[in-house]
């Protein structure tokens, strides 16, 4: 009895030698009340983890170990995500580009910038993110902390400099609380910023589709989308290559035959130098896509009848075409009823909740 009560004031004794003496910095007394007042510095630093629960089907999250999630973090994120305050003439924000109502990406073919000009590439949506092996149609970005560094400094998007986002966020009050709660920090940087954004974008999960609610047993689909369902799977459309697993993405990149040589648009090729990868993107996730128009990467296709109208007719034979291409010039010849049946499944991808909540 004596070694268990010597052992536990060893423990609590060791735990307050531990915390720093003291604190006077009225940020630190606010997110942690503990702290006590004294000619010392700050207390210890506590946050609340965010636990995210792995969907049915869903492989594990790969969440670094230097930017761990937390609730604080993830509400400090959607925070940063929707204010302007990151743009150079405080008129867009992210949000601008990836709006929640069509899961998060852009109505439009191309998104305006600052000033009013647009890009050459469609906005992807942001739809289970925590799961990309890497970001953007071209794959220049293999984490969503390296991503969202880009927009700050895209002329074309932001156009603004991580120093004017620094000095701007270490003068308001609010943010300078909001960092400290979720990082500890009495400065604001740019590592930071994007931490917390990369934290809210991993808890953008959608997998409450009236596919999801079939594949649990909770509903039925109609005769018209399970045969849309078995098109999708079978070497009739041969969509499963490319959009297989409960993520809908292989998370790789391939020339689907939308154009012939030269390409206006390399794709992966300019990022790697390889000329096997021009003409090549990212394959985007099937969820959510009737919520997602236009499509593909320049945003050409302004309807799910129109993508499947370019796999019906075969595509177009370029140097670098994917081999899964395998009715090139042919066309997968469905029926109209079968086109209608795989728009209706496609459909059941839709997640109401995730554009709501």
């Amino acid at each position: 009895m004596k070694k268990n009560i010597f052992a536990l004031l060893l423990i609590t004794s060791l735990f307050y030698s531990c915390k720093k003496e003291g604190c006077t910095d009225p940020l630190a007394l606010n997110y942690n009340p503990d702290a006590e007042i004294n000619n010392g510095s700050c207390d210890y630093f506590n946050t609340t983890p965010y636990e995210i629960e792995i969907p049915y089907g869903f492989p594990d999250m790969i969440i670094p170990e230097e930017n761990p999630m937390s609730m604080e973090g993830v509400e400090l994120g959607k925070k940063l995500f929707n204010d302007p305050i990151l743009s150079i003439n405080n008129s867009i924000s992210c949000a601008s580009c990836h709006i929640q109502s069509f899961s998060f990406s852009d109505p439009n073919q191309f998104s305006f910038g600052t000033d009013g000009i647009h890009g050459t590439r469609n906005a992807s949506a942001i739809i289970n993110a925590g799961w990309h092996t890497s970001l953007n149609w071209d794959g220049s970005a293999m984490s969503l902390e390296e991503q969202a560094f880009e927009p700050i400094r895209n002329t074309l998007e932001m156009n603004n400099s991580w120093q004017n986002v620094e000095n701007r966020l270490n003068q308001d009050e609010e943010y300078k609380l909001l960092f400290k709660n979720s990082f500890n920090i009495d400065y604001i940087d740019s590592n930071h910023i994007v931490k917390a954004i990369a934290q809210f974008e991993r808890s953008l999960i959608s997998n409450n589709s009236r596919f999801d609610k079939y594949i649990r047993g909770e509903l039925q689909l109609s005769p018209s989308e399970l045969n849309g369902y078995a098109i999708f799977n079978t070497e009739k459309a041969d969509c499963f290559h490319c959009h297989g697993t409960n993520l809908f993405t292989d998370n790789l990149f391939h020339n689907n035959g939308l154009d012939t040589d030269p390409f206006q648009d390399l794709g992966l090729g300019k990022i790697t130098g390889e000329i096997n990868d021009n003409g090549k993107f990212k394959t985007p996730t099937l969820r959510n896509i009737a919520l997602t128009a236009p499509y593909m990467h320049d945003g050409r296709f302004q309807t799910l009848e129109e993508v499947i109208e370019h796999y019906d007719n075969g595509g177009h034979y370029s140097s670098t075409i994917d081999p899964l291409m395998k009715k090139l010039g042919i066309g997968l010849l469905l029926t109209n009823q079968e086109k209608q049946d795989l728009i209706a499944f496609l459909h059941t991808l839709s997640d109401v909740e995730y554009i709501n909540d």
